[in-house]
């Protein structure tokens, strides 16, 4: 007669003690001046790219294309990744993974057609590469500077912290 408590297996075990990391996934999207789109949380003072967290048993292309579309209320598939950003813990958050996929060239037509969540995001704005650390902070400075070295040079980029690993 059983217990009524499901047995536990070597396999489950194992699973369970398998390290987690947080992930997220964000796209970068320009203008046709070459600005990159930055966001502004209204819960948290530095701007970001369009993007979140992935869900459990969500591929990390499907959490963007997901997030852009509640984010910006654009539906469109995402490019390739540009980079993978390792971001050590701090004592506010655990480590994570940070994918940025290429969202591509905003056309005025899908400038026009994006809606902000109001209780998420203030605003949006095109912001000149050199400047998204102003309004982003150094780390998505760093990673969008990243980013858009290994979009012209059609590559992709390991990096921790916001910086190339060699």
């Amino acid at each position: 007669m059983s217990s009524g408590s499901p047995a536990v297996s070597s396999t489950d075990q194992y699973l369970a003690s398998l390290a987690r990391k947080r992930m997220a996934a964000g796209a970068l999207f320009r203008d046709a001046a070459g600005h990159v789109l930055l966001v502004e949380p209204t819960y948290k003072p530095t701007w970001e790219i369009p993007g979140g967290i992935v869900e459990e048993n969500e591929s990390p292309t499907a959490a963007c294309r997901r997030e852009v579309f509640e984010e910006l209320g654009l539906d469109r598939p995402v490019g390739r990744v540009l980079a993978i950003d390792w971001v050590p813990p701090r004592p506010e958050r655990t480590e994570g993974l940070m994918l940025v996929y290429d969202g591509g060239v905003l056309t005025p037509d899908d400038i026009r057609a994006i809606r902000l969540p109001a209780d998420e995001l203030a605003s949006y704005a095109f912001v000149e590469p050199e400047r998204v650390s102003e309004r982003a902070g150094a780390l998505l400075g760093r990673r969008i500077a990243a980013c858009l070295d290994a979009m012209a040079t059609q590559t992709a980029i390991s990096l921790e912290n916001g910086q190339p690993v060699a």
